[in-house]
C-alpha cells in the first residue's frame, strides 16, 4: 500500500511549494504530521471540480491542507468553505495559510467541538454540496449523520482514513485504536439508504459517497 502510494504520488502530483509550506508549517507549531497526502489533496480538488461544488463543509481543519486542496476545486470566487476545528490554533494556522495562497475571503472557521457547531448549522438550515470529514473517528458515524442532515440533494461526502493505515483488511498488521470503527462506518456508508458509495484507495483511503436525490 505504501509503494503504491507513492507511486501514485510519483506519477500523478507535481511539486506544490505551497502545500509544502502548509506541511513545513504544521510541524514547525508542533501539531500532529496527518494532512491527506498529495494524490488525496488532489482528489479533493477534482471531487469538488468536478461536482461543481460552491458550499463545502469541513470537519477537521488542522494546518490547512486539505482545506486548500478543497479550495482550488471552486470555479471562480463564489465558491464557500466552512471549516470546522476543535483548536483556535489550529483554525488560526489554517486561515493563515489559505490567505497566503489567495483563498481566505472564500472560507470561515468555527471553533470547538464539531458536533455543537454542526448543530448550529442544523438549526442555521445551512445546505452544502460537499463534506470532507477528516476529525476524531469515534464520531465519524455521528458526522455522517449531520453530514445528511445538512445535505443538499446529490451532494458528495468524502470521508478520510477508512483504511486505518491498511488494518482493516490486513490482519497481520497491527491494529490502530480506530481500526473496528472505521471497518463499521465502511460498511454504513456501503449499505446506506441513502447513499451511493465507494472506497477508493489512495492515501489512507477515502470513501466518497453520493446523497441520493430522493433521500435528500
Amino acid at each position: 500500500m505504501k509503494k503504491t502510494n507513492q507511486y501514485i504520488d510519483a506519477v500523478f502530483t507535481a511539486q506544490d511549494p505551497q502545500l509544502e509550506e502548509v506541511v513545513s508549517l504544521i510541524t514547525e507549531n508542533g501539531m500532529p504530521s496527518i494532512s491527506v497526502s498529495p494524490a488525496s489533496g488532489k482528489l479533493l480538488t477534482m471531487l469538488v471540480s468536478i461536482s461543481d461544488a460552491k458550499n463545502v463543509l469541513e470537519i477537521g481543519a488542522l494546518g490547512g491542507y486539505s482545506g486548500i486542496c478543497l479550495a482550488r476545486g471552486f470555479a471562480g470566487k463564489e465558491g464557500k468553505l466552512t471549516s470546522l476545528e476543535l483548536e483556535e490554533s489550529y483554525a488560526e494556522l489554517a486561515y493563515r495559510n489559505l490567505e497566503k495562497v489567495g483563498l481566505g475571503d472564500q472560507v470561515s472557521y468555527r471553533t470547538g467541538a464539531a458536533l455543537e457547531s454542526l448543530e448550529k448549522l442544523v438549526e442555521e438550515n445551512r445546505k452544502f454540496d460537499f463534506f470532507f470529514i477528516d476529525a476524531d473517528k469515534e464520531n465519524y458515524e455521528n458526522y455522517l449523520s449531520y453530514c445528511l442532515k445538512l445535505a443538499a440533494p446529490g451532494a458528495l461526502i468524502v470521508a478520510d482514513n477508512v483504511l486505518a493505515a491498511g488494518t482493516v483488511v490486513d490482519e497481520t498488521i497491527q491494529s490502530k485504536r480506530y481500526t473496528d470503527i472505521m471497518k463499521t462506518f465502511n460498511k454504513t456508508v456501503a449499505n446506506h439508504p441513502q447513499l451511493e458509495s465507494l472506497l477508493i484507495p489512495v492515501g489512507d483511503g477515502m470513501t466518497v459517497s453520493k446523497v441520493k436525490k430522493e433521500h435528500a
